[in-house]
């Protein structure tokens, strides 16, 4: 199997399912945001330590967001063929690590600049990644309605890396960068 086609060379691509959509329209903006969500927690899962709690988290993270990619890049009639297998309890699997995270670190009084050390910073890259990300399916979601899960599950990801990021602050002792406005 090649893997260029030439099929693109005209700014189109192709669906699951083989509709040519535009490569800047929403569904392709979507899934190429979780697309790289995708790369940038494989980064970050070989930034931490080797028996790092989260570690085996995020692997099972990137599946999922595989799957919901999947489903994103199908065309809106075959959406069953491609559903997600996203359920509450993915979503209750990341509040709880957010949970047992929180209750080890300090009370965040002031917003958390990235940086103090590579896994920090990426981590809260893929916080933003995810943000967009979530965005961006919002955005799709307005004028094709997407899998019910992939947005709540987004939307709670982010959360969760959000606060690897304290815990990781946490685990190699680096001060955080809080932000304080002048006054």
């Amino acid at each position: 199997m090649k893997i260029y086609t030439k099929g693109g060379d005209k700014g189109k691509t192709s669906l699951l399912g083989g509709t040519r959509v535009a490569k800047y329209s929403d569904r392709i903006e979507a899934y190429g945001s979780t697309d790289e969500l995708n790369s940038c927690i494989a980064l970050l899962i070989e930034e931490l330590p080797t028996h790092s709690e989260q570690k085996e988290l995020l692997k099972e993270v990137q599946y999922k967001i595989f799957e919901l990619g999947a489903s994103l890049a199908t065309e809106k009639d075959k959406q069953e063929l491609y559903a997600p297998n996203l359920k509450e309890e993915h979503i209750l699997h990341l509040e709880q690590a957010i949970d047992t995270m929180q209750a080890l670190l300090p009370a965040q009084k002031y917003f958390i600049l990235p940086g103090g050390h590579k896994s920090v910073a990426m981590a809260h890259l893929c916080r933003t990644v995810c943000r967009r990300a979530e965005r961006q399916v919002v955005l799709l979601n307005d004028t094709e309605p997407i899998h019910p899960m992939i947005l709540p599950y987004l939307n709670r990801l982010s959360d969760y890396l959000f606060v690897v990021s304290r815990k990781l602050a946490l685990d190699f002792n680096i001060e955080e960068v809080f932000w304080i406005p002048e006054k």
